[in-house]
């Protein structure tokens, strides 16, 4: 087994899910990641923006295949169910185009991927998977199923307890200290036990620390921070202990590691709840005073907001009930996106830009898109619940996803206008 791994190249995927690049700086600067540094020094850590929204389950599915929702069919952590006003949760099992680790089989290749979003519920592909977040059971999160038993003996957990997390901080940090723990010593033992070409670890804790207690981050003053600090300075050993394992092994070299973040962070100013706002205007109206989905709605509305910020009108013949004509649509399309893109708070533009999802998504499945997605400035977090009837609001969340502070280090030259879905033929070309 040896001999046969020097003869192949290897290259070997680190993703810290919801860095934004400034942060990544600020640490190094203080010293807290000194291994990221150093590559930083050595190659080029830039700027990337997300996927459209900027959330887990659309960019890290962007990352895997190389497409936009357009192709792959993920739009969101949910969607519509077709013609219904009913939601559903797609899964891997929706994703409708080819991964990297699957392109990568094609040529003899062999992935281990251990905690990549959106990859539940885990099936098969060309080496080893197991599933990161939304994962519900440890069983359907592995594959093959022979590496199940050593998993679950290693005490690797699939997430967090994130419900109980939110309010007890102090529950959070140990979780996310001992949630680390389990993921290194599995990617030890896979490391040396499955021959492969590909080696990813994605790690979602930095995320769950960031929506809770975002201000342990940015606040010196914080009681958190030192922990917070901890817990970075813990995620850089290891990518540090990874690097030179991979380097100094067989097939190795640094021009072959890629360092990612699926979209980037920054502290709530508010929540932004545009169903809300809808119904102020008058374009959206429920059959209950208090809704709880979008069941409820009234077929005369002319529109409402999935999570996170997605428009759709009510057009006849998408919707079970809809009213909207298509010569009609257009025009509510219009005075939305003027009256949104106006929308302020205390002298503040809450939207950045907006664009049509015909001018985002191109493929087979562009005609599921939203007819408009929104990204906010910078703080301004945007919401599609619709049991709130306040536009604005805040609850116990510190952070909140931002579009285009994403980071991503190899040691190839900048690149401009990088997107998370080059990142696919990127790695491709360094090892076929």
């Amino acid at each position: 087994m040896a001999l046969f791994r020097k003869k192949k190249k290897r290259a070997m995927i680190l993703g810290l899910d919801g860095v934004p690049i400034g942060l990544i700086e600020r640490l190094m600067d203080a010293g807290v990641m000194p291994a990221f540094r150093d590559l930083s020094q050595k190659g080029t850590l830039q700027s990337m923006k997300a996927s459209l929204p900027e959330i887990s389950a659309v960019s890290w599915t962007d990352f895997m295949t190389g497409t936009q929702s357009g192709e792959h069919g993920i739009f969101g952590f949910t969607d519509f169910r077709d013609g219904s006003y009913e939601l559903k949760f797609p899964n891997f099992s929706d994703v409708k185009s080819r991964t990297l680790w699957d392109k990568l089989g094609d040529q003899g290749k062999r992935s281990i991927v251990v905690n990549q979003p959106s990859t539940y519920p885990a099936r098969p592909i060309p080496g080893c998977l197991i599933s990161g977040f939304v994962a519900i059971n440890i069983k359907k999160s592995v594959h093959p199923l022979t590496l199940l038993r050593r998993v679950v003996e290693e005490g690797y957990s699939i997430d967090i307890p994130t419900m109980q997390c939110r309010n007890d901080h102090d529950l959070l940090m140990r979780e996310l200290d001992e949630t680390l723990k389990g993921r290194q010593r599995v990617v030890d033992w896979l490391w040396e036990d499955q021959d492969w070409d590909l080696f990813e670890l994605v790690i979602t804790g930095t995320d769950r620390l960031q929506h809770f207690v975002w201000n342990s981050v940015e606040d010196p003053s914080h009681p958190l921070h030192q922990e917070a600090m901890d817990y970075y300075a813990n995620i850089d050993r290891l990518i540090g202990q990874l690097i030179e394992r991979f380097v100094e092994g067989p097939g190795g070299d640094l021009s072959r590691i890629f360092l990612l973040s699926d979209h980037g962070f920054c502290a709530i100013e508010q929540e932004v709840r545009l169903n809300a706002w809808l119904e102020q205007e008058g374009y959206l109206r429920f059959l209950t005073d208090e809704p709880k989905e979008l069941t409820d709605v009234d077929p005369q509305s002319k529109a409402f907001f999935l999570d996170p910020a997605r428009l759709y009108i009510n057009r006849k013949g998408r919707f079970e009930k809809g009213t909207v004509e298509e010569e009609e649509a257009e025009a509510v399309l219009e005075e939305l996106t003027e009256g949104l893109t106006s929308l302020d708070h205390n002298g503040n533009r809450v939207v950045r830009f907006t664009l049509k999802g015909m001018e985002v998504y191109a493929g087979p499945h562009a005609d599921r898109a939203p007819d408009l997605i929104l990204t906010s400035h910078r703080g301004y977090d945007l919401k599609g619940t619709v049991k709130e009837k306040s536009v604005f609001g805040k609850t116990d969340l510190e952070g909140m996803h931002s579009w285009d502070d994403a980071f991503f280090w190899s040691l190839r030259p900048k690149i401009e206008d990088l997107k998370i879905s080059d990142l696919s033929d990127i790695i491709m070309a360094e090892l076929v």
